[in-house]
C-alpha cells in the first residue's frame, strides 16, 4: 500500500529535522572543517553556473545535465567567472554518467582503486541536489538497516512500531526528497544487504512491512554507486542488482602529463586546506613520483625500452597525491619550502613495498637498473636508496 500524504510528511519532517541537525553541526564547525564537503567547498562555482544555466533541468536538480558536466570538467562562463576541473578525463564519460542520473536508472562508477571514483560521486551528488552527504558507507559490517531503515529502540520498546520510531536511512531519505544518495565501495558491503537495492532500484519503492506502509521514491531521486573488481575479499554483484546499474569505468589517467596535472591540482587544493606553503619548485618532484608510480604499474618504463616487474599495490593516482602532500609537509616543517627528492623517497618506498619480501626486490632492481642510470636523477637517487636502509 502506498503511504498516505500524511505519513509521507512524517518522512519529510523527520528527514528535515536530521538535515536541519546536520547543518547546525556544519555552520558550528564548517570554518574549520579539515575538509568540507564539495557544495561548500565549491559554493561559489555552483552558484555561478546556476545563475548562468538557462537549459533544462530534470526535476528538482540544481543544474542542468550540461552545467553539471561543466562544473565536473571545469570551462568559463560567459561572465569570465573560471569553473575549475574536478576530474580530468574523457568528457563523454562524465557526460553518460550525468544522462544517466538523468534516468530512472542508477550509476555505477567502476574502476582500479585510486581512480577518483568517490570524488566524481561526491561532485556529482553535490551539483545535482546540492547535497553529497546522504551517503551509505560500504564495509564487510554494513548492516541492513544502513540502506533501508532502522528504529529507535527506545520509542520502540515505549510505543511499538510506528513512524516517529523509524530511523530513515540515506537511501529512504533520498527517497523522500527526490535527491541522489550515494553507496560507497558497493562491493564490500555482503551480499544479502547489497539485495536489499534491487527493489528500491527496481520498484522506486522502500516497503515497511512492521507498519503495513511504503515509501515511494519522488521525481529526482536517484543512487550513485562506487565499486572495484581488484581488492580481495569484495562480493560479487548479482546479476540481478547489476542489471539496475548503468556501469561507468573510470580509467585510470591516459598519459603522464595528465596525471601530473592531476596530482598538481589536488596537492594544491589540499596543501591550501592545511595551511601548507606553496612548492613553486615542486613540478619536477610530482612528475617524478608520477613517472615512477606508472612505469612501475606499467611494468615498462616511459620509453618502452625495459621491462619491469610490477608490484602488489595499485600505485593509484590517489597514492601518489598522498605522497607528494606528506613531502610539502616534511619541507615545509622540516626542510626550506621547497619540495626535494629527499622529501618523496620514504613515501614512495612505502606505497611500492606493500609486502616486505617480494616487493623490496621489485623496489632495488628498479632503483638500481632504472633510476640510477637515469639522468638529472643521482639525488633522487641518493634519496631513495638512503630511505630504503
Amino acid at each position: 500500500m502506498t503511504v498516505p500524504e500524511t505519513t509521507a510528511t512524517t518522512a519529510t519532517t523527520a528527514t528535515t529535522t536530521a538535515t536541519t541537525a546536520a547543518a547546525v553541526v556544519g555552520e558550528a564547525s564548517g570554518a574549520e572543517a579539515l575538509r568540507p564537503h564539495a557544495e561548500d567547498a565549491f559554493a561559489d562555482e555552483l552558484k555561478a553556473l546556476a545563475a548562468a544555466d538557462d537549459r533544462p533541468r530534470p526535476a528538482r536538480w540544481r543544474l542542468s545535465p550540461w552545467a553539471v558536466a561543466t562544473y565536473l570538467q571545469g570551462g568559463t562562463l560567459p561572465d569570465g567567472t573560471v569553473i575549475t576541473p574536478k576530474y580530468v578525463g574523457p568528457r563523454r564519460l562524465i557526460e553518460v554518467a550525468v544522462t544517466t542520473l538523468a534516468t530512472d536508472r542508477a550509476l555505477l562508477l567502476l574502476g582500479v582503486p585510486g581512480t577518483a571514483k568517490t570524488w566524481v560521486s561526491e561532485h556529482l551528488a553535490a551539483a545535482v541536489s546540492g547535497d553529497s552527504t546522504l551517503l551509505v558507507q560500504g564495509t564487510a559490517g554494513t548492516p541492513e538497516e544502513a540502506v533501508r531503515y532502522g528504529w529507535n529502540y527506545a520509542q520502540l520498546l515505549a510505543h511499538g512500531p510506528s513512524r516517529d520510531a523509524l530511523v530513515p536511512s540515506p537511501l529512504m531519505r533520498a527517497m523522500a526528497d527526490g535527491m541522489t544518495a550515494r553507496v560507497e565501495e558497493l562491493t564490500r558491503i555482503p551480499a544479502d544487504v547489497q539485495d536489499s537495492l534491487i527493489t528500491i532500484l527496481s520498484e522506486k519503492t522502500l516497503p515497511i512491512p512492521e507498519l503495513g506502509q511504503e515509501v515511494q521514491a519522488v521525481r529526482g531521486f536517484n543512487v550513485i554507486a562506487t565499486a572495484n573488481d581488484r581488492d580481495r575479499g569484495v562480493n560479487e554483484l548479482s546479476s540481478a542488482l547489476r542489471r539496475r546499474f548503468n556501469t561507468v569505468v573510470l580509467p585510470l589517467p591516459a598519459t603522464p602529463d595528465a596525471e601530473v596535472d592531476i596530482v598538481s591540482r589536488r596537492v594544491d587544493q589540499i596543501g591550501r586546506s592545511l595551511d601548507l606553503p606553496a612548492a613553486p619548485e615542486g613540478l619536477a618532484e610530482i612528475r617524478r613520483v608520477v613517472t615512477v608510480f606508472r612505469e612501475l604499474r606499467d611494468g615498462v618504463t616511459t620509453d618502452g625500452r625495459t621491462k619491469l616487474k610490477s608490484p602488489s599495490g595499485t600505485l593509484s593516482t590517489a597514492e601518489a597525491i598522498s605522497v607528494v602532500t606528506n613531502g610539502l609537509a616534511l619541507a615545509a616543517h622540516f626542510g626550506d619550502g621547497i619540495l626535494r627528492p629527499g622529501d618523496v623517497a620514504a613515501g614512495i618506498l612505502g606505497a611500492v613495498v606493500r609486502d616486505p619480501a617480494a616487493d623490496r626486490v621489485v623496489w632495488q632492481e628498479y632503483l638500481e637498473t632504472v633510476v640510477r642510470e637515469r639522468d638529472g636523477w643521482k639525488d633522487f637517487y641518493r634519496a631513495c636508496r638512503e630511505a630504503s636502509v
